[in-house]
């Protein structure tokens, strides 16, 4: 058997966080919780990641500036890391923000779980 896909999940909201935490271990992901930007940053820098979902709106440096970020980054493996956005606010935003900051998909909130554990093999398996 494969070994298991690693995602963190940049959400503050502890909620949410847990459910989704529950429903992709459940489909085998391994999961690793940050609350915010610096802790998204601090994670990839230490650890395999082979997703993010990412909270747009987590305190500090938001999601939309540590896909930026992630996206510079001189290292392939991070850089290359299949970011799938995951928002209450996409009115905000139109896909092209989503597309010219380096986000793969996105996911309004509240999240449907079927199609959160579907996108998520799609971009992460």
């Amino acid at each position: 058997m494969a070994e298991a896909k690693t995602i963190l999940i940049a959400e503050d909201s502890s909620v949410i966080l847990n459910l989704t935490r529950k429903i992709l271990e459940l489909q085998n992901y391994n999961i690793i919780a940050a609350k915010n930007g610096s802790e998204v940053m601090k994670t990839i820098d230490s650890q395999k990641i082979d997703g993010i979902l990412m909270d747009l709106n987590i305190p500090g440096k938001d999601g939309m500036a540590c896909t930026k970020e992630i996206r510079a980054n001189a290292n392939p493996e991070i850089s290359k890391i299949p970011i799938i956005a995951v928002t209450g606010n996409a009115n905000n935003y139109s896909m092209e923000d989503f597309k010219a900051a380096g986000i793969n998909a996105y996911l309004p909130k509240p999240v449907d779980f079927d199609m959160l554990v579907q996108t998520v093999k799609q971009y992460i398996s």
